[in-house]
């Protein structure tokens, strides 16, 4: 009787081993970052890196330069590797469809981090800011800054705009967002843009590149005619800082000092184009603390690591072609020189030295 009890005991022990829930530092997170060349996906990879661990998780931590192919292999070593958990920054939204259908087959659960992607039914939540919202506070800025409320036909703001990478899903909100904002005033007269490039086809920049929005603009300005003796700029609409970069490179070259700059915007808060805000060629930026988001991701994780469902405030805005994505949207707000101190440096987002 005694041996049967023991067997049972030993039995027992054996499948409570074997359903047991795997704890933390045995639960591996894949990361999977687009580039370095952007300072703030070097932020948000180390954010993240940081506060997985600190949390009880290994994590791999992977950046693809911008490489779709490398991004693909660095996704399938994860996978191989025996990661239970993606986290996906992707490059391009809809070239992950197959390596994906290889991880929903090995039971891994994907977050889609700060860009949808695209056709995938493996994608199982998706972490990233209120990406239209963006777009309405560059709008909303641009409003203000050039009085369109009080402005006629007879006396428009001249503009043109840029937006970021046509394989990058945040562009239709940020530049929709913008755009929403800022079309009554394009429609009444009050607001135009020479150059008639207004679609998101016309203002797409390729993988958000400093470069080719450079020489856009100079396109821009030797079509145009641009300059500050020459016709009339108030505003260049920028998605993000990247682009703003390029866009403020062209118009100093071009003659234009902090005097007479047009209102550029942007988003990311990046130390170059705070910099320039701080120098009066960048008006604002949209900032998006990725420590938030870091550690937003990081709940995320958590609930699915316990298999519960993780913090949603998103069940309606997210299609990526398979169904509404259950998502986090994270708060943006914007920076400009009136309030960077408070925002950035009094936040510790970045020491005063790092602007300087």
């Amino acid at each position: 009787m005694k041996k049967i009890v023991s067997f049972m005991m030993a039995a027992l022990m054996l499948c409570g081993a074997v359903f047991a829930k795997p704890s933390k530092n045995s639960v591996k997170v894949g990361v999977a970052m687009p580039t370095k060349s952007l300072q703030r996906w070097n932020q948000d990879g180390s954010n993240m890196k940081k506060e997985l661990e600190k949390a009880g998780y290994k994590v791999d931590l992977q950046y693809a330069n911008n490489d779709i192919a490398l991004q693909t292999q660095q996704i399938e070593n994860m996978i191989t590797k025996g990661n239970q958990i993606l986290v996906i920054a992707s490059i391009d939204g809809s070239a992950l469809k197959g390596v994906l259908d290889t991880a929903k087959k090995a039971g891994i659960q994907v977050i889609a981090y700060d860009r949808l992607i695209m056709n995938s039914d493996a994608v199982t939540y998706y972490a990233t800011f209120d990406n239209y919202k963006v777009g309405t506070l560059q709008g909303d800025y641009l409003v203000d800054k050039l009085n369109l409320k009080n402005r006629s036909k007879a006396d428009p703001a001249y503009i043109e705009f840029f937006t970021g990478s046509p394989d990058d899903n945040n562009i239709n909100f940020f530049f929709g967002g913008a755009m929403d904002v800022l079309k009554p005033y394009l429609d009444n007269g009050s607001l135009v843009c020479r150059s008639g490039q207004t679609s998101k086809a016309q203002c797409a920049t390729l993988n958000w590149s400093t470069e080719k929005a450079q020489a856009r603009m100079e396109a821009l300005i030797a079509s145009q005619g641009y300059g500050p003796n020459g016709t009339k700029l108030d505003a260049v609409y920028s998605s993000n800082d990247s682009c703003a970069n390029g866009i403020t490179n062209a118009l100093v070259g071009a003659g234009y000092t902090a005097a007479n700059f047009p209102i550029i915007t942007g988003q990311d808060c990046d130390k170059p184009s705070v910099k320039n805000m701080i120098a009066g060629t960048q008006a604002m930026s949209v900032f998006k603390d990725t420590r938030t988001l870091a550690s937003q991701v990081v709940k995320m994780v958590d609930a699915i690591a316990k298999g519960s469902v993780p913090p949603i405030n998103d069940r309606q805005t997210y299609d990526n072609g398979t169904g509404v994505i259950p998502s986090f949207l994270c708060e943006p707000v914007f920076g400009d020189k009136s309030n960077y101190k408070k925002l950035l440096i009094d936040s510790g987002y970045y020491k005063e030295a790092d602007l300087q």
